[in-house]
């Protein structure tokens, strides 16, 4: 095996080791905080419990009970009642479909000692740990072919195991899901395995509405590749003939929307299907315990004897956008008020890193971005790192989050929005590190097996079970005092909302 193969087998059993350490960490720290900090009391979905707890409910809810609140409570409801009430629209059902599939196969046994509830909230438990060890490997490679750097595609996974968003990709939420998918439909694509990199992406928005936007690859990569095609032939023809421009015109029309048409094939489905359940109701039966909850929170259920809802009349009914609007407020510049200036501080943080990684490319490449990365690339451009040509599309596709997310979105959800769907949040901050840590510059942190403690350092400090080896992000934490002012800016803002997520948001109080 080369020297290369090793490193990066050493790299991937690395962020395989990170990786499932902070789930497990991540699962103990929720249980024990949701166990000492009382729950606040939270004006959130909460239906009532169908089933007559069993033996082992009582412990499941004890050691994963914080997995399941706020918006974790519709996708379990889901998982286990279907789509009863309209606003559980905004919820999209590949993620229920999943803990569903886990809870009556494979975790079938334990039906006589769990209940149903009980079997999704250990499936929310196993399903995205599970997802976020294959996010992370799917991650590293992505990182490798785009920034064509190994010490910078490593350092930025692990500060992905370090997640902001954290709690988020621990709970019964779908950031997960929908990373796992993203990175690993984009590599893909990278690699030119375009097929499976348009069922990966169809499968993200069948997860989240956002992966719509991710038909934005698919349709700049392919304009790339046919650009590339034109000037080899113009360079092997020593002119380029017109026909051949319409031939790739025509390809990349036809190509595109092929592509286009994987990725947003999903939200059309789950559009028309509650379309049809609420503007075309049949008889349905719904327990009359839910719809009592109905009736006392003012929730809609699918009723042929009710009024048909006024989005039926749109001239496109998107379900979607109506709950959205209707349920939650969400619009443009709805959010730009005073009361909401905690939310902006929360977001705050990922905000400027986002705003600095668009910064710093378009300061290093102007002349390409100012071409939309379309044109000839010139002499001094970098063909590594963050600031290398094939970033660019990365950069436009976080850019295009943070100021949706900014602007017509509820502002706090940024800093989980950007880190299940960008892996730009993870290529500025290590390259931020390398830019501003000397720790770093240490060659012997990149071999494998040979991270050392310096003569310097104080004795003593050893990583439990060689955690440690080839890990320069629990490194820099060992030597938090000799770290650069930037670097404990950031990995303290990772750090802190790491640790605050699952504190306050496993006990139903407000956060990201």
């Amino acid at each position: 095996m080369s020297p290369s193969n090793n490193c990066v087998n050493q790299d991937v059993w690395t962020v395989v080791q990170f990786a499932t350490f902070t789930r497990l960490l991540s699962l103990f720290l929720q249980a024990v905080l949701n166990a000492v900090i009382p729950d606040h009391v939270a004006d959130a979905f909460s239906p009532p419990r169908s089933e007559t707890p069993l033996l082992l409910d009582p412990v499941i809810e004890a050691l994963f009970g914080g997995l399941s609140h706020w918006d974790a409570e519709h996708f379990i409801f889901i998982a286990e009642r279907g789509y009863i009430y309209e606003h559980n629209f905004a919820f999209f059902p590949l993620f229920p479909l999943i803990l569903r599939l886990l809870a009556v196969t494979a975790l079938w046994p334990m039906c006589g000692f769990l209940t149903m509830h009980g079997r999704l909230v250990l499936a929310v438990a196993i399903v995205n740990s599970i997802l976020f060890v294959i996010s992370a490997v799917a991650l590293y490679k992505l990182s490798r072919l785009v920034v064509h750097n190994r010490k910078l595609a490593l350092v930025a996974v692990l500060m992905y195991c370090l997640t902001p968003a954290n709690v988020f990709m621990v709970a019964g939420y779908s950031e997960t899901l929908f990373a796992a998918l993203t990175f690993s439909g984009l590599w893909l694509l990278e690699k030119r395995f375009t097929i499976g990199a348009c069922l990966l992406l169809g499968f993200a928005t069948g997860a989240r509405a956002n992966g719509l936007v991710n038909a934005g690859f698919l349709l700049y990569l392919s304009l790339q590749w046919a650009l590339a095609r034109t000037r080899a032939f113009s360079k092997g023809e020593g002119c380029v003939r017109y026909h051949h421009y319409i031939w790739e015109l025509i390809r990349f029309v036809l190509t595109g929307a092929f592509y286009a048409a994987f990725v947003v094939l999903p939200f059309c489905l789950f559009q028309f299907y509650g379309y049809q359940t609420f503007c075309h109701p049949t008889a349905t039966e719904v327990p009359p315990v839910l719809l009592n909850l109905a009736q006392d929170k003012g929730y809609r259920v699918a009723d042929a004897a009710s009024p048909t809802p006024s989005w039926c009349q749109w001239r496109i009914p998107l379900l979607y956008s109506y709950i959205q609007d209707a349920y939650w407020d969400v619009g443009f510049l709805r959010y730009f008020q005073w009361k909401q200036i905690p939310n902006f501080i929360l977001a705050l943080p990922v905000a400027v890193l986002g705003f600095i990684a668009s910064y710093m490319y378009i300061l290093a490449n102007p002349v390409f971005c100012m071409y939309l990365g379309l044109g000839h690339r010139g002499k001094d451009i970098k063909t590594h790192g963050f600031c290398n040509p094939k970033v660019f599309v990365y950069i436009v596709h976080s850019s295009v989050l943070l100021l949706f997310g900014i602007f017509s979105m509820h502002v706090q959800v940024l800093t989980r929005f950007l880190a299940s769907s960008s892996p730009v949040l993870y290529w500025i901050s290590g390259h931020l590190l390398f830019q501003y840590e000397p720790l770093l510059q240490n060659e012997r942190l990149f071999r494998p097996d040979q991270i050392q403690q310096q003569k310097d350092h104080k004795p003593g400090l050893k990583c439990a079970v060689g955690m440690c080896r080839n890990n320069q992000v629990l490194y820099l934490l060992m030597q938090w005092q000799s770290c650069s002012v930037y670097t404990r800016c950031i990995l303290g803002y990772f750090i802190s909302y790491w640790f605050l997520g699952l504190a306050l948001h496993c006990n139903f109080l407000p956060w990201t």
